[in-house]
């Protein structure tokens, strides 16, 4: 069995990786305010990288405006340089470099960009505490953002990566114009479930345009997706059916998976014990490489995600607390595996500061001890 973990696969435009794990994208809090990848994140994916198939990089933004603070930027060819530096590290260990995409939308406050308004598909906060009232973008602005994309991905092949996830998962941008919660226009853009899916449907259009006038070597298309939403009025697993089938229709290398634990079932659905990975993979069939992802600790958890029909597995948390999680598993070393983050083995792992302060303001997150705490 451990050998169908290391086996090589190939995705349909021809990109091979090593194996079956991929390094899932967290943010690491840690870019410079230009969205400059910094040293401390560069020693943070080489530590990781090396026994993998792929890393998928922590969200980079498409728009100067539209992200979280310290997060990657790709939104202008200044950033190509320095994201280049990214690829190389995540090369030289023989392991594809995948680029996400993103733009947060309603997700952002004005005191995280500096005064700027965040948009949305419709004038309409999010609920949460502290959630601001968006800007609904105009029909030329929403020509515009898919447009950015598409440029973004044409910076994510100069600088050398070997795909892009467009992140449409996580309530950001993407999603909030496939939710009726988020999604109330009455143009092409909103309305029915078609209109609704308009929006992720022409950026990967555009993306595959990029990829195919610019180029010169196999590029993987990725989907990243969250397949419901608590609200009353959100998004449906039907619904996210609905999408991945007119996904699938466009061509794509692989759709991934947004899940908390990869035996999750519905939160809608109470009644349905099934989990969602297993469902999804048995709604739009096993001909389309999916990722399953959530709360991964060892190669019990890798075999029972492949027992669902997923073909690769993404690891987040776990390769935080263990970077050499993988090799361990391939050298019959699992016994030895990290499971706790302790405070004194954090230059070892790597981890930028701006990133330990963040789980740390996350209590439960992950394990974690401070020199006080042990």
């Amino acid at each position: 069995m451990k050998e169908g973990i290391f086996k090589p696969l190939e995705f349909p435009n021809g990109l091979q990786i090593k194996n079956r794990l991929v390094m899932a994208p967290m943010a690491t809090k840690s870019s410079f305010e230009n969205g400059m990848v910094t040293l401390d994140e560069l020693e943070y994916y080489k530590r990781r990288s090396e026994n993998l198939g792929a890393v998928i990089t922590s969200a980079a933004k498409v728009e100067e405006q539209g992200s979280v603070p310290g997060s990657i930027s790709i939104a202008t060819e200044r950033h190509v340089a320095n994201l280049t530096k990214l690829a190389s590290t995540i090369h030289k260990n023989g392991t594809k470099a995948i680029m996400q995409l993103f733009h947060v939308g309603r997700s952002q406050t004005s005191a995280d960009s500096k005064g700027y308004q965040a948009v949305s598909a419709s004038a309409i906060s999010s609920g949460k505490p502290g959630a601001e009232v968006p800007r609904s973008l105009s029909q030329e602005e929403v020509l515009a953002m898919i447009d950015k994309f598409k440029t973004a991905t044409i910076r994510a092949i100069k600088a050398g990566f070997d795909g892009v996830e467009i992140h449409g998962a996580n309530t950001y941008l993407i999603q909030q114009f496939f939710s009726p919660h988020s999604n109330q226009r009455e143009d092409r853009w909103g309305g029915n479930l078609n209109k609704r899916s308009r929006f992720p449907i022409e950026i990967i259009r555009a993306v595959k345009e990029a990829v195919k006038e610019y180029a010169d070597r196999p590029f993987a298309i990725g989907f990243r997706i969250t397949m419901e939403e608590r609200y009353e009025r959100g998004i449906t697993f039907d619904d996210s059916i609905y999408l991945l089938n007119k996904i699938k229709k466009e061509g794509i290398d692989y759709i991934h998976l947004s899940l908390d634990d990869y035996k999750q079932s519905s939160k809608r659905e109470l009644d349905n014990t099934i989990s969602i990975l297993q469902r999804t993979i048995a709604a739009i069939g096993s001909n389309i490489p999916i990722i399953g992802v959530g709360n991964v600790h060892d190669s019990h958890d890798v075999r029972n995600i492949f027992k669902q029909g997923a073909s690769l597995v993404a690891v987040g948390r776990q390769l935080i607390i263990d970077p050499d999680w993988a090799w361990k598993i391939k050298n019959d070393q699992e016994k030895l595996t990290r499971t706790v983050l302790l405070e004194q083995d954090k230059e070892n792992l790597k981890i930028p500061d701006k990133m330990w302060e963040y789980m740390r303001s996350r209590p439960g997150w992950l394990p974690m001890k401070s020199f006080d705490e042990q």
